[in-house]
């Protein structure tokens, strides 16, 4: 089965730190540009950061740059997302996503809505709060 699943989410103080992770079954993560996008309540989907499939090119957005950082292990066929300095806004569901098309822009994958993904999994909570 073909399949993205996210976890690690979890309640968390401010200024705490969460690492989410995304593991693919079915296909080989390293063949595909992967992204983390999350919707809080009432909000639109946002990209937060995307990662192409050679892990060489990441964008992040201007809302977690410098906080959050994308990473990947090949060997575990897992994107990782460690996210540190949390703030009370950054509580969202989280979701990881994946795209096979090549080349990819990294930028456009986050910003544009379904930027050619093939899949995408449910969801995990992060909420941020004393």
């Amino acid at each position: 089965q073909l399949q993205l699943v996210e976890s690690g989410g979890g309640l968390v103080q401010p200024g705490g730190s969460l690492t989410l992770s995304c593991a693919a079954s079915g296909f080989l993560l390293g063949h595909y540009a992967v992204g983390w996008f999350r919707q809080a309540p009432g909000k639109e989907r946002e990209g937060v950061s995307c990662i192409n499939n050679a892990q060489d090119r990441v964008y992040y957005s201007d809302s977690v740059k410098g906080r959050f950082t994308i990473s990947g292990d090949n060997a575990e066929n897992i994107i990782f997302l460690r996210m540190n300095s949390l703030k009370p806004e950054d509580t969202a569901v989280y979701y990881c996503a994946a795209t096979s098309r090549y080349p990819v822009s990294t930028r456009e994958m986050c910003m544009v809505r379904d930027y050619g993904v093939d899949y995408w999994g449910k969801g995990t909570l992060v909420t941020v709060s004393e």
